[in-house]
C-alpha cells in the first residue's frame, strides 16, 4: 500500500483497535496471479507473535481456501471510517479530499479442519459477538444443527507476518485547518463522519 510518511501509522494498539471495531474484512488471495476476495469477519487474537493473529471461517464450498499453502502469504484489509473532506473547510482555496483508515495484515494462513478445533473456533466467534446482545444466544440449543453445519465450513488462522496502517487524517494541513476539518465532520450529520472526525481529535 503505498503510505506517505505523514500518513503512517505504526501504533500497534491503534491499529489493533481499528481492526477490532472494524472486523468485517476482505481476504485477498492471489492463485495464479489472479485476485480472489471473501469478505469476512475475523477475530483478532493479539496473543499470537508480534502483531497477533486473525481467527475466521468460511463456507467449504468457497474455493479460496484451496488457495493456501504453507509458502504464500494472504492479505487481510480491514476499513475504518472515511468521509469525502469539502475544500470550504480550509482556510486557504483548495480541492476535495478524502480522510480515512485502513490497516493491511499479512500472514501465512493455517486451515482449521480437525472437528473439536473447528467447534471452539465457532463458539469463540459466536461467544464473542454474542457478549455484545442484551438476550445472548445460547449455542447449546442448537447442538443437532451446529454439528451438521461445521460439516460445511472450514476454519482458518493467521498469524500477522506484517501489518501496515495508513491513517490520512489531514495530518498535512495545519492545526487550525485540521480544527476547521472536525469541525465540518461533526456538522455532517454522519455517523461515519463522526468517527472520522474523532480519530481525527485522537479521542
Amino acid at each position: 500500500m503505498y503510505i506517505p510518511e505523514s500518513f503512517k501509522e505504526e501504533n500497534p494498539e491503534r491499529l489493533a483497535a481499528l481492526i477490532r471495531d472494524n472486523s468485517f474484512g476482505m481476504l485477498i488471495t492471489a492463485p495464479e496471479g489472479i485476485p480472489f476476495i471473501t469478505h469476512l469477519p475475523f477475530l483478532l487474537d493479539p496473543s499470537a507473535g508480534k502483531h497477533g493473529k486473525l481467527l475466521g471461517h468460511m463456507a467449504r464450498a468457497n474455493p479460496q481456501w484451496r488457495h493456501f499453502a504453507p509458502d504464500t502469504e494472504v492479505l487481510a484489509v480491514f476499513q475504518g471510517p472515511h468521509a469525502y473532506i469539502s475544500p470550504s473547510w480550509y482556510l486557504a482555496p483548495n480541492v476535495p479530499t478524502w480522510n480515512y483508515a485502513v490497516a493491511h495484515a499479512r500472514g501465512i494462513p493455517r486451515l482449521i479442519e480437525d472437528p473439536a478445533e473447528l467447534d471452539a473456533l465457532v463458539e469463540r466467534l459466536t461467544q464473542h459477538h454474542e457478549s455484545e446482545m442484551p438476550s445472548p444466544y445460547q449455542s447449546e440449543h442448537a447442538d443437532a444443527l451446529r454439528a451438521k453445519l461445521l460439516d460445511m465450513i472450514v476454519g482458518f488462522e493467521i498469524e500477522i507476518t506484517g501489518l501496515q496502517g495508513k491513517f490520512k487524517l489531514s495530518q498535512n494541513r495545519s492545526q487550525e485547518e485540521q480544527r476547521s476539518v472536525i469541525e465540518g465532520l461533526n456538522q455532517a450529520d454522519n455517523p461515519i463522519a463522526a468517527a472520522v472526525a474523532k480519530l481525527m481529535s485522537g479521542t
